[in-house]
């Protein structure tokens, strides 16, 4: 596409934002552009692998066949080391919907292209991870002078090659606003490549300040990369926007978008937030581009997020991230000259431990951070999630650390964006407040913040919800912080944030709506596939 071509379909509003195109994504475009084609080329493609199943001869045979099967993949999904739960969803559904479920989950343990994917992304994890400064010396002293964080740093390395750094600045950004703000200061100071990966991208304030940064930014000579997750095709972005920003001289694409191929691995998004400047800053977070995070646009009350940007070692972690999932469908690139890029000493008190976590293999690093950081702590634990679904792992150790004694905290929304979420979450409410965790709702709107923060010493901010979705299904992204001047200011944004919340109590549970009860019981046979 030609960029003066782009250049005149592009536009500035009334209040000066720059956009690229001027209608919005809407339903209409959905209805009858490439989507909604790929769309039905897709529902098609189910339909006549149905009606083969369905249609073949001599079903008496077929039928006694099935039912072996049945017997068969219940003492599998039995004796299968994954979480319990899960394996209640598919055995319910192989009961009660025995062709359905039988289909459906040889289907997914059998998707070729899932596996595919996960052989790419090992080897390509395998042969880069080296190319960052070596910790070892770092991680050996830590194992002696601070057996637990020791452990936590061998851990982090033995599943998924994220290392542990002194020298980082962590700066902690408690609203959409502010991180919005640091973020075109430091693209105003970009002058070797801007790296951005993000789960939603949408026209508007937000997007509209940055694109005219990056823009300039492309005009001084800057490289400058978007990865974007595919989803936003459906409702927020044209389907040939990558080719509308290449046409500006930024590198886009799209993270699995929708083709007309079934495949489960549409299941498994890229949600992370990663933007990298120059190597030396880098940032993480809730925060999406899309104006409802800055709260240029309300949709459900006021919006809470939050996160961190670092200076210092640790942002070449998050570049090799960003490389990493840039070429997971392509050759592997020259990957030195920018992780080589120098990058100024901050000397700064603590560690920072940036990390990912891939639905592709079998460890759930996210979760076990979180679980690791219920298990020691000593006072408190506090939370602030906008989902609660949670598994029987996750449930036993809030119980355990708050029945300890330890003040466990979760701060949730009280205005859903998902009902159906939301009525996940109260299933979980009566076992928590029995238990001592403490259920604070925020009533001005929205919490979209991932953070957990304990003791004073340890503090996690990214993009990793407390839903099987952030733990087991999307790739995922965060920093852990250690005995970082940063910690202390996640625990006051939790306290600030928790003035203006309810705290639920077990007389609010019994007031919940029957129908909202019914939904989240029956929803919740179900949440692992969700």
């Amino acid at each position: 596409m030609d960029k003066q071509k782009i250049r005149e379909k592009s536009s500035v509003d009334n209040s000066g934002v720059y956009l690229l195109e001027k209608s919005k994504r809407g339903v209409l475009n959905v209805l009858f552009g490439r989507t909604m084609l790929i769309l039905v080329l897709l529902a098609v493609q189910v339909l006549l692998l149905w009606r083969v199943f369905t249609s073949l001869q001599y079903v008496k045979y077929i039928y006694a066949a099935l039912q072996v099967l049945y017997v068969v993949l219940i003492l599998h999904l039995v004796n299968k080391s994954s979480n319990p739960a899960i394996k209640i969803t598919w055995i319910l559904l192989v009961v009660l919907a025995p062709p359905v479920g039988v289909f459906l989950y040889l289907f997914v343990e059998m998707d070729w292209g899932h596996r595919v994917l996960n052989r790419r992304l090992s080897e390509l994890v395998r042969k880069t991870s080296g190319m960052l400064p070596d910790q070892s010396a770092l991680r050996e002293r830590l194992r002696e002078t601070d057996p637990a964080l020791g452990s936590m740093a061998d851990y982090m390395w033995a599943n998924g090659y994220f290392d542990i750094y002194r020298n980082t600045d962590a700066e902690y950004l408690p609203s959409g606003e502010t991180a919005m703000e640091a973020i075109l200061r430091e693209l105003d100071r970009a002058e070797k490549f801007i790296f951005m990966e993000f789960f939603i991208i949408d026209e508007g304030v937000m997007w509209g300040r940055i694109l005219k940064k990056l823009e300039e930014k492309v005009a001084q000579g800057v490289e400058v990369r978007v990865l974007y997750d595919g989803t936003c095709a459906l409702f927020r972005l044209p389907y040939r926007y990558p080719r509308m920003l290449e046409a500006l001289g930024i590198k886009c694409k799209m993270f699995s978008p929708l083709r007309p191929l079934v495949s489960t691995h549409y299941n498994n998004r890229d949600h992370r937030k990663i933007l990298v400047v120059d190597g030396r800053a880098a940032f993480t977070g809730g925060v999406n581009l899309a104006d409802e995070y800055i709260n240029a646009k309300t949709l459900y009350g006021h919006w809470k997020d939050a996160g961190v940007m670092l200076r210092g070692d640790a942002v070449k972690a998050f570049t090799l991230m960003f490389l990493q999932m840039w070429n997971i469908d392509e050759r592997i690139e020259n990957f030195g000259k920018y992780l080589s890029a120098p990058c100024p000493l901050v000397p700064a008190r603590g560690y920072v431990l940036p990390y990912g976590d891939s639905p592709l293999d079998e460890e759930r690093v996210g979760e076990m951070v979180y679980l690791d950081i219920l298990s020691r702590a000593t006072r408190y634990v506090h939370i602030m999630t906008p989902y609660l679904i949670l598994d029987n792992e996750m449930i036993t150790a809030l119980t355990f650390a708050a029945k300890r004694g330890v003040d466990v905290a979760i701060l949730l929304p009280h205005i859903p964006d998902k009902r159906y979420a939301f009525a996940l979450a109260k299933t979980h409410y009566s076992q928590l407040l029995q238990a001592g965790v403490r259920i604070l709702e925020y009533t001005p709107g929205f919490v979209h913040a991932k953070t957990f923060v304990s003791d004073d010493l340890k503090a996690v901010v990214g993009t990793i919800n407390l839903d099987y979705r952030s733990l087991y299904l999307h790739f995922e992204c965060a920093a852990y912080l250690y005995d970082s001047p940063a910690v202390a200011d996640v625990e006051r944004d939790f306290q600030a944030t928790a003035a203006l919340c309810r705290e639920i109590t077990l007389e609010d549970v019994a007031r919940i709506p029957l129908l909202t009860r019914l939904a989240g019981w029956l929803l919740k046979v179900l949440a692992p596939l969700m």
